[in-house]
């Protein structure tokens, strides 16, 4: 059976047919032009951050560096007898200001003297045989053994004789030097051994303190600083440092130091405990509230301030001295511009916005 064909579609149909798939087609490109973002502005740069800074200029500042010790006199002997001997006399009283030469007890010589006595015959004697021997020596008479065995007994002689002298003298011990005789042992009539202790002589008339300085601090200690010696009973003493350890203590790890003051009145502090202020050498400090510092990557104290561009330095500083109201630190530049409010809101190398401060933030 033959296909049967459609009639064509009347002309003016297919040209409204054409117009409207043009139109449907021109519509949806539109629409999808429309769903596309529009194309973004660049963003604007956000302000730089306000911060209040404070100009600040160094200043010269001599720290203080307080230390708890004791004191001890200047010098302090433990008198000790060289001579064995029975104690005859006691000429000074315990306690009693003497002056070095003095003789602060007297033993029985007993047979000493008369020792003494014969040993000088016997020095005389043989320095007699020894020149009768020279002249004999010169003339050939006598042998050359026979010469220094004379020598050899005159030398003995008088070996003997010192040291019967020194005994002697040993029988009356003396001061070495002023002072006091602070301490006495020993009774009249008692028998000493020699080595034996009888007594302790203290010259106060200066004091010396003992410290320990912590290892951060022992750096700037030098003999002649000036010191101050602070009693417990308020008064002071004026002093220098006449000593400074070179060896730290095994289990403090602190250096030991000492300062000598003088003592005119004689007051008994020797042993006592005192508290030592060093005034150190001069440095130049800025002076900040406490508040202001911050530790920095490496854990150590830092402040925040200013370079020339207006950006955030973080300075390491050394803390010198500080109370609870301020603190004064040295490490930074000669003037600085100190950022005492913001300065938790901003980092290092940041661009700010500095404002003059109008409170007393940050002042010492």
């Amino acid at each position: 059976m033959p296909r049967r064909r459609l009639p064509p579609l009347p002309p003016l149909l297919a040209i409204a047919i054409t117009l409207t798939l043009a139109a449907w087609l021109a519509l949806g490109d539109l629409q999808r032009f429309q769903e596309a973002p529009p194309e973004s502005e660049p963003a604007a740069e956000p302000e730089p951050a306000r911060v209040e800074v404070s100009e600040r200029q160094a200043e010269p500042h001599r720290p203080r560096l307080v230390l708890q010790g004791h004191l001890t006199a200047d010098r302090e002997l433990t008198l000790r007898a060289r001579q064995a001997g029975r104690v005859e006399a006691l000429p000074v009283a315990e306690g009693e200001r003497i002056e070095a030469g003095t003789v602060l007890l007297a033993l029985a010589r007993d047979e000493l003297p008369a020792r003494l006595e014969q040993a000088e015959a016997e020095l005389t004697l043989a320095r007699a045989e020894l020149a009768g021997a020279d002249d004999l020596r010169r003339r050939e008479l006598l042998s050359n053994t026979d010469y220094l065995r004379l020598q050899s007994g005159a030398s003995r002689a008088a070996a003997e004789v010192a040291s019967l002298r020194r005994q002697l003298d040993d029988t009356r011990p003396t001061a070495p030097f002023e002072g006091v005789l602070d301490h006495l042992d020993v009774e009249l009539g008692e028998l000493l051994q020699a080595g034996e202790v009888f007594g302790r002589l203290v010259d106060d008339r200066h004091l010396v303190a003992r410290a320990w300085a912590p290892q951060r601090d022992a750096h700037a200690l030098e003999a002649g600083l000036p010191a101050e010696l602070r009693l417990l009973d308020g008064s002071r003493l004026e002093g220098e440092v006449s000593l400074v350890g070179r060896r730290a203590e095994d289990q403090t790890r602190s250096f030991p130091v000492e300062a000598r003051v003088a003592n005119p009145e004689g007051r008994r502090l020797a042993g006592a405990s005192a508290t030592l202020v060093v005034t150190l050498p001069e440095r130049e400090v800025q002076r900040l509230s406490p508040a202001l510092l911050e530790l920095d990557d490496d854990g150590r104290l830092a402040v925040k301030h200013l370079d020339d561009e207006d950006r955030v330095v973080l300075t390491a500083v050394t803390l010198v001295d500080s109370t609870p109201q301020e603190a004064r630190v040295a490490g930074l530049p000669e003037r600085v511009r100190l950022i005492t409010l913001g300065g938790g809101l901003v980092a290092p190398g940041e661009r700010v916005t500095p404002v003059a401060a109008t409170s007393a933030e940050g002042s010492p």
